[in-house]
This record gives structure tokens, C-alpha cells and sequence, in this order.
């Protein structure tokens, strides 16, 4: 009965220190991203030369009004573009392909902003199957031939965009999108994306290991058809 009473003991320890790593990885990751990129990312001004800029995807509302937040990432987008950083915006959202009844699309409203910005529409291209980071990061490399990019997003999400495209082969440095901050977002938001990031992270890491395809891939069409232009680099 001793014996039993020590193993079972001995079994809710390990039990204990697996539990708490398991809780406290999501913010390690954090942190270690955080880290990791904090030389990567710069102003509009600062920002090194790139052939994309990749603008992420956010909520769209039903009259077709950007949120705050995207507004920013697109804005963002269109003054890299006007400041000779990047000679292309790849929008990349959802576009809900699984149901092209449904009228959402991110990518669609976007484009719509940044030529109402004064980016040339053939300098915009559109995914309209970026539901994820891990998926518009993977079909940027995959169908769009992306291998060097800035990302455009809040700070909060950049970090997992960084980390995730540059372990699928997009070389990426980021630009925050923040303009409106925190006049511009509402508080509920900002609480709910900070929150949501930590787990988030963790499913970035475990997506990047296990690189499986999204869901939704499609034939390859790259944005340059010869080399793409030279960089700063």
C-alpha cells in the first residue's frame, strides 16, 4: 500500500510540473518571439526596402467599413508603398472561400482603401484565403512566390506574424500599424487581441513544425513573373 501511495504521489508531481509548463509556455513564447524580432521591426521611415509589403487581414464591418485596426494596417501599407519601400501590397484576409455567398471579404474592402490612398490597383494583390497567420504566411511563400516581405500589423500580432513567416521561408522584418492607438481602438479590442495572442503563439509554433497546407491552396501565381525588383539589402 506504501508503494502504491508513493507512486501515485510520484505520478501527481510529474502531473504538477507538466501542468505548469504546459501553462507557462504560452507566455515563454511570447516573450522569446519578442525577443527574437525586436530588431526587426521599424518605423515607415526607417524600414529597409522589400518587394512586398504583406498587410494582414482584420474585421471588416457588414456596411463595408474598415475597423480601426485594419484602416491602420492598410494606411500603413500605402505609406510604405508611397515612400518607395515596396512595389507591391499583398492584402491578404478572408475572403470567406468556403462560401462566396456570404459577402465578407477582407482583402476586397482593402483594396478598396488603399486605391482610395492612391495605390495603383495593378499594384495590389489580393488572397482571399489568408484565415490565418499560418495561412497567409504559408500561401505567401507557396502560391504567391514571396520569398522577402515587410509585414504590416499592430504590435501586438506582429511578433507571431514575424515568427511564422520567416520559419516558412518569407524573410520578414515588420512595421507597426498603430496610428490610431489607443484613441482609435477600443479598449474591449485591444484586451480581447493581447489575450488572444498567447495562445495564439502556441499554435503558431506548433503550425511551423508540423507545416501542414492550409486548407484552401490553389495553383501557384506568383506576383513577379521575372526577378523580383532589387532590395536595399
Amino acid at each position: 500500500m506504501d508503494r502504491m501511495k508513493r507512486i501515485l504521489r510520484k505520478g501527481l508531481r510529474w502531473l504538477l510540473i507538466a501542468a505548469v509548463l504546459v501553462a507557462i509556455s504560452p507566455f515563454a513564447l511570447r516573450l522569446g518571439a519578442a525577443l527574437a524580432y525586436r530588431g526587426s521591426t521599424y518605423t515607415i521611415e526607417a524600414a529597409p526596402e522589400a518587394p512586398v509589403a504583406m498587410v494582414f487581414g482584420a474585421r471588416v464591418y457588414p456596411s463595408g467599413r474598415l475597423s480601426a485596426m485594419l484602416a491602420d494596417r492598410v494606411a500603413a501599407g500605402a505609406d510604405l508603398y508611397h515612400a518607395g519601400k515596396v512595389s507591391k501590397l499583398l492584402m491578404t484576409g478572408d475572403g470567406s472561400p468556403g462560401d462566396p455567398t456570404s459577402g465578407y471579404n477582407e482583402p476586397a474592402a482593402m483594396r478598396r482603401r488603399a486605391i482610395e490612398l492612391g495605390v495603383p490597383p495593378e499594384d495590389i494583390v489580393l488572397d482571399y484565403a489568408g484565415q490565418r497567420t499560418y495561412d497567409s504566411c504559408y500561401r505567401a511563400r507557396t502560391i504567391f512566390g514571396v520569398d522577402q516581405a515587410i509585414l504590416v500589423t499592430q504590435n501586438f500580432h506582429l511578433d507571431r506574424a514575424l515568427l511564422t513567416c520567416n520559419a516558412l521561408g518569407v524573410k520578414s522584418v515588420g512595421v507597426f500599424a498603430d496610428y490610431q492607438r489607443p484613441w482609435g481602438y477600443s479598449q474591449l479590442s485591444l484586451n480581447y487581441s493581447r489575450t488572444r495572442e498567447f495562445p495564439a503563439i502556441l499554435v503558431a509554433a506548433l503550425d511551423v513544425i508540423r507545416r501542414e497546407p492550409p486548407e484552401v491552396l490553389g495553383p501557384p501565381t506568383p506576383i513577379f513573373h521575372g526577378p523580383e525588383p532589387m532590395t536595399g539589402d
